[in-house]
C-alpha cells in the first residue's frame, strides 16, 4: 500500500525529518487530516500540496520552511485549519485566504510583510494569529499592528518610472533644503544631537531641552534610574511631549551606559521597544558635559507603578486606583515577551537586555507595554551567538536585586537566559503583586519557591487579589443561569492562572538550559488570551 493510499489521517510531527518537502506529497488526493509540525523540514512549500484537496486540517508549524505561501493552496477549498507558525516564510500574505472557510489560522513567526487582509478568517482576530511577523502592517485594529505607508502600486511601466523620477526629483529638493537648514542653524547652536531614528532627524540642543522641561525642574521629574533622572518636557518647536533621560556623569559608568544605549536603540524598531526620538551630547551654561537620551512619552507611566501605586501621593491617584485587569497583564506580559523575542532573535544584532524589571517596561495611551533602558545592554557576537564571555570579566554583571539570574552570581557568561530569568520573576511580581525583594521573602525563601510551593492546587492561594475580586464580580447570586455562566468563567481563569504561573516558574528556573525561550512564552501567552477571550 502507497502513501498516495492514505485517505484520512497522517501523523508525521515531532520527529527530525530533514530536507525538503518532496512534491509527490500531492499525491495524497484524498487525505483529510496531515501533521509535520516539530521537525526540521526546509525549502519552499511545494506547490504541489495544492493538489491535496480533502485536505481539512494541515499542520506544518515548527519547521524551517521560506518563500511566499504557494498561490496554489486556493484550491483547499475545505482547509478549515491552516498552522504554518515558527517557520522563515516571507512575502505577502496572499489574499486567497480570505477566501477559504478557514476556522483557524496560525501564520506567527515568520518573515511577512506588507498589508494584513481584513476579511474571511483574518476578521476573526480569535481565531488568527499573526504574532511575530514585525513587517506586517494595517489589519485590523485589535492586531495592533502599524500602519501601513502607501505603496501606489501601478501595474503600467511608464508610471512606476515616472512615480520613481518624481520621488527622487523631491527627495533631492528635500535633501537641499534640509542641508540649508542645517548650514542655518549650525550658527546658532553649538549642541546638537545627532537623531538614532532613520525617517526622522529630530535635533535639539541643551538649550531645547532645558526649555522643554522648565529647567529640569523638579515639578516634571517624573523618575530615577542608574546612571540618570527623566523628565517629562513639551517641545517649544511642535509641542511634542517627550521624557529626556539626563545622564549623571558623576557616577562611573554613566558615560559608557550612554553609549550603549545609544547603540543598541540606533537599529532597533519593534513596536513594544520605547522609541528614542534622538541624543543630546555636549555642555550646559556652566560647561559641564551634558548627555542626555529624548524618547516618545508614555502616558500611563510604568508597570511598577501600576503593580505598586503609592496611596495617597496625589489627589489624581486617590480618585482614579491604578489598577490592572487580567487581560491587560496577559497583554503587557505577551508585549515584553515579543520585545525580548526581538531582541534575542530577531534583530539585526542580537542582544541581552540585561535589566528587565517593572520600572523598564513603560505603557502608552493603549495599555501597550514597551520594554526600555538599554544602559546595560549586551551586544551578542553574531547572530546565531548565545554567550558574551568577553564583557562578563571585564566590566561585570550589572543589574536590579531580585532579577538577576543566579548564574551571574557565579560568573557564568552573559546569555539570553539571563534575560529570561528576569523576565519569569517579571511574570510571577506581575500576577501575585509581589516584589522579589518583598520583606517576606528571607531565609531561603524567594519569589520563586513561594510560587511554586502552591503550584498548581493552591495557586488561587498566592493571586494578586485584585485579578480574584474581578473574576468573581460578575456573580450577583440573583440568576441561576448568571450563576453558572460566572463559575464557568471563575474556572476558566483559574486555569489560565494556573498556566501562567507555569510559564513564570520555568522561566525563572534555577537551571538556565531548563527556561523556556521567549518565542515559546509569546505563543503560549497568545494561546491564553485567546481563551480568556473566548475563542
Amino acid at each position: 500500500m502507497g502513501l498516495s493510499s492514505l485517505s484520512i489521517y497522517a501523523d508525521f510531527s515531532m520527529n527530525n525529518l530533514t530536507g525538503e518537502l518532496p512534491v509527490e506529497i500531492g499525491n495524497l488526493k484524498y487525505l483529510g487530516e496531515l501533521h509535520l509540525s516539530g521537525n526540521k523540514l526546509s525549502g519552499k512549500i511545494p506547490s504541489s500540496l495544492g493538489s491535496c484537496t480533502s485536505l481539512e486540517y494541515l499542520y506544518m508549524g515548527d519547521n524551517m520552511f521560506t518563500g511566499p505561501i504557494p498561490s496554489t493552496l486556493s484550491s483547499l477549498r475545505g482547509i478549515k485549519k491552516l498552522n504554518l507558525s515558527h517557520n522563515r516564510l516571507s512575502d505577502q500574505i496572499p489574499d486567497f485566504l480570505e477566501d477559504l472557510n478557514l476556522t483557524s489560522l496560525d501564520l506567527s513567526f515568520n518573515n511577512f510583510r506588507g498589508n494584513l487582509p481584513t476579511r474571511g478568517v483574518f476578521a476573526n482576530t480569535s481565531a488568527t494569529s499573526v504574532l511575530g511577523n514585525e513587517k506586517l502592517c494595517g489589519g485590523l485594529p485589535e492586531y495592533r499592528l502599524p500602519k501601513c505607508k502607501s505603496t501606489g502600486r501601478s501595474t503600467n511601466g511608464r508610471v512606476r518610472n515616472a512615480s520613481i523620477y518624481t520621488v527622487s526629483g523631491i527627495l533631492a529638493i528635500a535633501f537641499m533644503l534640509s542641508l540649508l537648514c542645517f548650514l542655518w542653524h549650525r550658527k546658532y547652536r553649538k549642541t546638537v544631537a545627532s537623531s538614532s531614528s532613520k525617517d526622522r532627524f529630530l535635533k535639539v540642543s541643551y538649550q531645547d531641552l532645558l526649555k522643554a522641561t522648565d529647567g529640569f525642574s523638579s515639578a516634571n521629574l517624573i523618575g530615577t534610574g542608574s546612571f540618570g533622572s527623566v523628565f517629562k518636557g513639551v517641545l517649544a518647536l511642535d509641542q511634542t511631549t517627550i521624557a529626556v533621560k539626563v545622564l549623571n556623569l558623576d557616577r562611573h559608568g554613566a558615560s559608557k551606559s550612554f553609549i550603549k544605549e545609544c547603540e543598541a536603540l540606533r537599529n532597533i524598531r519593534h513596536r513594544n521597544l520605547v522609541k528614542v526620538l534622538t541624543a543630546c551630547s555636549g555642555t550646559d551654561y556652566q560647561g559641564n558635559d551634558f548627555k542626555a537620551l529624548v524618547y516618545e512619552f508614555m502616558v500611563n507611566g510604568s508597570l511598577d507603578e501600576w503593580l505598586h501605586p503609592r496611596v495617597g501621593t496625589s489627589a489624581e491617584r486617590e480618585v482614579i486606583p491604578r489598577q490592572l485587569g487580567l487581560l491587560q497583564r496577559v497583554n503587557i506580559a505577551t508585549d515584553v515577551a515579543c520585545a525580548l523575542d526581538y531582541l534575542h532573535h530577531q534583530c539585526e544584532t542580537p542582544m541581552v537586555h540585561c535589566d528587565l524589571k517593572p520600572s523598564n517596561v513603560l505603557i502608552d495611551g493603549e495599555m501597550t507595554g514597551h520594554v526600555g533602558d538599554f544602559g546595560l545592554v549586551r551586544f551578542m557576537p553574531g547572530a546565531t551567538g548565545e554567550l558574551i564571555s568577553e564583557l562578563t570579566s571585564s566590566i561585570g554583571v550589572k543589574g536590579s536585586l531580585g532579577y538577576i539570574a543566579p548564574e551571574y552570581g557565579e560568573g557564568a557568561e552573559v546569555s539570553t537566559h539571563g534575560d529570561v530569568y528576569s523576565y519569569g520573576i517579571l511574570m510571577l511580581e506581575m500576577f501575585t503583586g509581589k516584589r522579589p525583594t518583598d520583606d517576606m521573602f528571607r531565609d531561603g525563601l524567594n519569589l520563586h519557591l513561594f510560587a511554586k510551593a502552591a503550584f498548581p492546587e493552591r495557586v488561587l492561594q498566592i493571586i494578586d487579589p485584585v485579578l480574584l475580586r474581578e473574576s468573581h464580580d460578575e456573580d450577583d447570586g440573583r440568576d441561576i443561569r448568571r450563576t453558572q455562566r460566572s463559575h464557568d468563567r471563575f474556572l476558566k481563569i483559574q486555569e489560565c492562572l494556573v498556566s501562567i504561573v507555569e510559564i513564570g516558574l520555568v522561566c525563572s528556573s534555577e537551571v538556565p538550559i531548563g527556561r523556556m525561550s521567549m518565542r515559546d512564552v509569546a505563543a503560549a501567552l497568545q494561546a491564553i488570551r485567546k481563551k480568556l477571550t473566548g475563542s
